[in-house]
């Protein structure tokens, strides 16, 4: 491993930093897409674990029965986010180079928290 002086820890450090903002900004615009019920319900989010949108199929809509609806929802949603996290996970992980994910439980950096 190269010696590094402080100086030039604390550039990489600041470079790292303006990576992960232009990754933060950029997965604002990314779009993934959980389902459920075969497609019935759709939930679109964004690569910040924001919901977008929700569409539901007419056919899945019955007053008789709403817990259904409900219960495809929720599954949706779980899906969108999950999907979210992954995304947003992989494109952190192409700008750090995989360091972020090997850093120790509750190790924070100032500035690059996620």
């Amino acid at each position: 491993m190269k010696n590094l002086g402080l100086g030039a820890i604390f550039k990489q450090a600041q470079k790292l930093q303006e990576d992960i903002s232009r990754i933060k900004q950029e997965l604002a615009s990314m779009k993934v897409i959980g389902s459920s019920g075969g497609g019935m319900v759709e939930v679109t989010a964004n690569g910040r674990q924001q919901i977008l949108n929700i569409k539901i199929e007419k056919d899945v809509i019955n007053p008789d029965d709403s817990e259904m609806l409900e219960e495809l929802i929720a599954a949706a949603v779980n899906q969108a986010l999950e999907r979210s996290s992954e995304l947003a996970n992989e494109e952190m992980s192409k700008a750090t180079g995989g360091i972020l994910s090997n850093m120790p439980e509750g190790l924070k950096i100032p500035g690059i928290g996620l």
